[in-house]
């Protein structure tokens, strides 16, 4: 009975797939049919109502609030960077950026490897939660890419980074969780990127256009990977994103102009430094409110937040949150520009109304996914496979972080949802406890490329609302086969001690 009631709550999960991968509907329309799969289910197999005052009808309404709220701070993010880049469109600075990469390099190949993996990287270290395939897929469209590859191409290049994004944040949740070596849980999840990174890289090579290089990109992936791990090793986790995407990427640029050096690459040197003005300035935004001392905690604790029933919550740290940056850097860097504010208002205008049709699968997906957690199911799956795998959980150890990201949309959502389940099952079955969660961050970074909504984000960016499923069709696999390997890994490791 167990068995079958796990299959009835994986069964919505599988309904999304098939329809987005097989069936080629938009995630709105995906993402409904499994929200109503699931509604079936829940009242009535499940216990979303249990304990409630209201029942489930008070359980569906929680829902829907952390459905909306979590939305809400989804398109706050979405509705500045799709202003930015209508801005820096209107005003030629993405074709100032895009002369200022042939000025580095004429090969497509290598502007897509900067912006697609080295900037991907380190916007997913500095912020995380969205920004860099909101940020990138645009760029990447400026530079020739097509807008279906530079969302897959995004998405791609971000992965290896995510168990690391926004300064460490999702080992951090763990440690608090568990009380791990924090230097442990950093250096194990960085080996396993490290010794897999290049099969991410072996895809994302594969999505470029026409013209892509191997021996460069092979130089890219050692650029980023193995600084990774010597700064998971030496310094934890805050920094293996952030610094080898900084690190490796000025390696790899001045490599570029060493083997090819540029032709009057300087003389557009004022006008690519005011383009970059508002990328800029999310740096340095993101670094002043994320490194330095006493400025995270103190506007961290100026949030928007609510409580119902003990049981729907939502909180909005709005003064740190990636779109308040946006929309900072945006306003900044276009009186840096010469733009006065009134040159925003069109731009704001086009990109919210670009937004109604994203928001429709946006909602979908996520009370999709908080009806799962607050009616058990996530947990039915988690029992079910517990119980069926045994001593070979290590290899489905990353599978299920990759799940709950899947569910969530966050590398850090995942790891405070499964990551007391991962250390217990360690524990039962006598296995390295800081390994099995160390793989659960490993497996839940690599998630975030087949997640709906990351997806939805990504399309909304370049235009392709409604075609999510030509994204998940070129992501799958990826996920898939780095998922395995990586719990192949993972029993060997544990069978070795």
């Amino acid at each position: 009975m167990d068995g079958v009631q796990a299959a009835l709550a994986a069964s919505p999960i599988a309904l999304v797939l098939l329809l987005m991968v097989v069936g080629r509907w938009s995630a709105a329309r995906a993402g409904a049919a499994g929200l109503a799969a699931a509604a079936l289910l829940a009242p009535t197999l499940f216990d979303l109502g249990d304990g409630l005052p209201g029942g489930t009808v008070a359980g569906f309404a929680g829902v829907l609030a952390e459905g909306l709220f979590t939305s809400m701070t989804i398109l706050w993010i979405l509705w500045p960077a799709l202003a930015l880049y209508e801005v820096q469109r209107e005003s030629g600075a993405l074709d100032t950026i895009r002369n200022g990469l042939r000025g580095l390099s004429e090969r497509s190949g290598i502007q897509v490897l900067l912006v697609g993996w080295f900037l991907s990287l380190f916007l997913e270290g500095a912020a995380g939660f969205g920004t860099p395939v909101a940020l990138t897929a645009p760029l990447l469209v400026g530079l020739g890419v097509a807008p279906v590859q530079a969302v897959v191409l995004s998405l791609l290049g971000h992965a290896v980074g995510v168990s690391f994004g926004a300064l460490g944040t999702p080992v951090l949740a763990q440690v608090a969780l568990t009380g791990l070596d924090p230097m442990a849980l950093a250096w194990r999840a960085a080996l396993l990127h490290t010794l897999l990174g290049g099969l991410m890289m072996f895809f994302f090579h594969r999505a470029q256009p026409a013209g892509g290089e191997p021996a460069w990109a092979a130089v890219a992936a050692a650029a980023f990977l193995l600084p990774s791990l010597a700064l998971a090793w030496l310094l934890g986790p805050e920094l293996p994103t952030l610094g080898s995407a900084l690190v490796g990427g000025v390696f790899f640029a001045l490599l570029v102009r060493r083997q090819a050096p540029p032709r009057n690459a300087a003389s557009g040197a004022p006008a690519l430094l005011r383009a970059l003005w508002p990328y800029l300035l999310l740096v340095l935004l993101v670094i002043a409110t994320r490194a330095l001392p006493g400025v995270s905690s103190a506007l961290g604790s100026i949030a928007l937040e609510w409580r119902w029933h003990e049981r729907f919550s939502g909180r909005m740290a709005w003064l740190v949150h990636p779109g308040t940056l946006l929309f900072i850097a945006l306003v900044l860097g276009a009186r840096l520009q010469g733009a006065g504010l009134r040159a925003l208002h069109g731009p704001l205008g086009r990109s919210a109304r670009r937004l109604v049709p994203v928001t429709a699968a946006l909602v979908a997906m996520l009370c999709l996914s908080r009806l799962m957690v607050h009616a058990g199911m996530i947990d039915a799956i988690q029992a079910a496979a517990v119980r069926g795998v045994g001593h070979w959980w290590p290899l489905v150890a990353p599978a299920v972080g990759a799940l709950g990201s899947f569910v969530t949309g966050s590398a850090t959502a995942s790891n405070v949802l499964f990551t007391s389940l991962q250390a217990q099952t360690a524990q039962a079955l006598g296995l390295s406890t800081v390994t099995i969660v160390a793989a659960q961050n490993f497996g839940a970074g690599v998630g975030n490329i087949v997640c709906p909504h990351n997806i939805v984000a990504g399309a909304a960016t370049v235009g392709l609302a409604g075609q999510e499923g030509q994204v998940l069709r070129r992501t799958l696999l990826p996920c898939l086969a780095y998922l395995l390997l990586g719990g192949a890994l993972l029993m060997a490791w544990t069978a070795g001690g």
